[in-house]
């Protein structure tokens, strides 16, 4: 799983709202719509407005990284997310637990670190 930069990072984080917050259909938006959102929630660089050419830069190097499709059977194409932040989290645990040549010593320490409230949540999901 590919490591992501800031921007890129913020830019999932808006695909990821938007699927949160819209229906099947409206889930994905132009690069347009992600620049201005991007501008409004303080994510442009330097306090710079982005280009919308960096955006769709950044949707491309996402697309290759198998994060976003983009749609292209309409003008101007739009992107999604290919699937929701929870998802990718899981598939990031996998990765790291996959890598760890000790998966019982990474997962006792992870517990350790959790909080009773999470603690609680994750007997209340093992119990089934």
């Amino acid at each position: 799983m590919a490591t992501l930069g800031e921007l890129e990072r913020a830019v999932m984080e808006l695909l990821w709202t938007q699927i949160d917050t819209a229906t099947a259909e409206d889930a994905a938006i132009t690069a347009n719509t992600l620049r201005d959102r991007l501008a409004r929630s303080g994510n442009s660089a330097d306090g710079k407005e982005l280009a919308v050419t960096t955006v769709l830069t950044v949707l491309s190097r996402l697309e290759k990284k198998g994060l976003v499709r983009r749609e292209r059977d309409i003008r101007p194409h739009r992107y999604r997310a290919v699937t929701s932040r929870e998802e990718h989290t899981v598939e990031l645990m996998h990765e790291v637990l996959g890598a760890a040549p000790d998966r019982e010593a990474v997962l006792a320490r992870f517990i350790g670190t959790v909080t009773e409230q999470e603690a609680e949540t994750l007997r209340k999901l093992l119990a089934g």
